[in-house]
């Protein structure tokens, strides 16, 4: 399987953990919700879906009735859309794909795909995935430095501009994480040493939410929301 695969069957898996769709709503949300998804097409999409169902992590069904005459009218001779469902199987084998924290967590695209399911992720685990991050872009802004101190001399205007733009860039998303990652601790530390009232509170969310800055509504600096969505295509998503 290759990473890109990897990535795609992972958030596929995270949102119909939300609830069941059907390809087109599957697609409109990796579209708009997750960045790095903004230029796959159904071709991309349904044979993933076809190896999750073939997997047993998923379950194809058909779509509801029209609820009216009005309705079924309309749809005479139209083919019934299919919602695919999580199954307990596949449920299980996302929570293994949440709990790891190796080093492709870190990269560009995989990174804004587990970013975009935090909330559904133990808070240990966003600590561990979040700090690998940070270290893997100090990495590279070192070498970006390094590798324009060398080069300087021997560049144009504009080409030493995009360069320093680049290091800008990365610069921000590491002051970014280092405030997500502060924002962790601080609750972390809260956990540690609760308060009567907080003894008394029972914590409903399994990813211990309450992680990212109050003050910051952002997206993360990678992988953030495109345009509008493409209109669906008629022949896709049904039974045939």
């Amino acid at each position: 399987m290759s990473r890109r695969s990897g990535i795609l069957e992972f958030a596929v898996l995270g949102l119909l953990r939300e609830a069941p769709m059907h390809g087109y709503e599957l697609r409109k949300r990796l579209n708009t919700s997750l960045g790095i998804f903004r230029a796959f097409s159904y071709g991309t999409l349904y044979p993933c879906l076809k190896t999750l169902v073939a997997n047993g992590w998923l379950i194809e069904e058909p779509g509801s009735a029209p609820e009216d005459a009005l309705a079924a009218s309309l749809a005479a001779g139209r083919r019934a859309k299919i919602v695919y469902r999580l199954t307990a199987e596949g449920k299980e084998h996302f929570e293994e794909l949440l709990s790891h924290t190796g080093p492709d967590t870190w990269e560009d695209e995989h990174f804004a795909a587990r970013f975009a399911f935090f909330g559904q992720t133990e808070r240990e685990v966003r600590m561990r995935v979040l700090e690998g991050r940070r270290s893997r872009l100090e990495e590279r802004l070192e070498k970006m430095r390094a590798s324009l101190t060398r080069t300087r001399e021997r560049l144009d205007d504009y080409t030493l501009e995009l360069q320093r733009h680049g290091m800008e860039s990365v610069e921000r998303e590491v002051r970014w994480l280092n405030e997500l990652i502060e924002s962790e601790r601080a609750g972390r530390d809260q956990r540690r040493s609760p308060s009567a009232e907080d003894n008394a509170r029972q914590d409903t969310t399994s990813g211990e939410a309450g992680g990212l800055p109050r003050h910051r509504g952002a997206a993360p600096p990678e992988g953030g929301p495109s345009g509008a969505p493409d209109q669906p295509d008629p022949s896709d998503d049904t039974t045939k």
